[in-house]
């Protein structure tokens, strides 16, 4: 499309601007790259942040772009800007948020991490979740949802063969690729925040069935429930996440 065309080239007319020195070139790109940053932070609304932070945060990750987008990458600086301004928001989310439950199974997360960490180091052996869990004072099913809240979601800024080779994973996609990878970041983090917010009885449910594959029979074992129970509370599970994250 010629518009598009013309906004990648007004893009690079004002990169080349500003590390040239001009002052002026970072505040045009913020202006004019706006739209990007608005079409991120649509798919973060409803998380617990207002929308007015969420732009202000989403062009913080658009002013890190910029100052660090270089002509070597090989990509359009929108795809390359993408990937930066969603993690700004999963950050906030993660780290300043007002959910709090999401908090609670970072902490909890870290303290499991710290223990697995102290079993490799003395004992030479991966420790199982339930010596985890037990050594935290936590549940199995508490200490899974708690560690997978650490499970880490790939940058695609960030290097793909070590610290010494410029290559990323961003500059390993087409621009079509890379907007594919970008939906699924921006669903798991919204799925995330999703599932911390349902009731505990929900919660495992999901761990159960969705993360640990049991069925629905294994899963009313396990939780002392019938295997209706389990189905009736697993339609209304779906339903509550089509519409949080509708």
């Amino acid at each position: 499309m010629v518009g598009e065309a013309t906004v990648h080239a007004r893009n690079r007319m004002l990169l080349d601007r500003f590390r040239a020195g001009d002052p002026t070139a970072e505040e045009a790109l913020v202006q004019e790259n706006t739209g990007l940053v608005r079409s991120v932070v649509l798919r973060f609304l409803g998380r617990g942040t207002e929308y007015d932070d969420l732009m202000q945060i989403g062009t913080i990750g658009m002013i890190k772009a910029i100052r660090s987008f270089s002509p070597d990458h090989g990509t359009l600086f929108s795809t390359y800007a993408v990937p930066l301004i969603v993690g700004e928001i999963r950050r906030h989310l993660r780290d300043d948020g007002p959910i709090k439950v999401s908090r609670i199974y970072r902490k909890q997360g870290l303290a499991l991490m710290r223990e697995k960490n102290r079993i490799l180091a003395e004992e030479g052996r991966d420790a199982g979740i339930g010596e985890l869990a037990a050594l935290c004072g936590l549940c199995a099913e508490e200490a899974a949802v708690s560690l997978d809240a650490l499970a880490p979601i790939a940058s695609l800024s960030e290097t793909v063969h070590g610290e010494d080779s410029n290559l990323t994973l961003e500059s390993t996609l087409s621009d079509e690729e890379s907007e594919r990878e970008t939906e699924r970041i921006c669903d798991r983090v919204a799925l995330a925040q999703s599932i911390g917010k349902l009731p505990p009885l929900w919660r495992k449910i999901i761990l159960l069935r969705y993360f640990r594959n049991r069925t629905q029979q294994e899963t009313a074992d396990e939780l002392g429930l019938s295997q209706v129970k389990v189905s009736r509370e697993e339609k209304k599970i779906l339903q509550s996440l089509r519409v949080e994250l509708s």
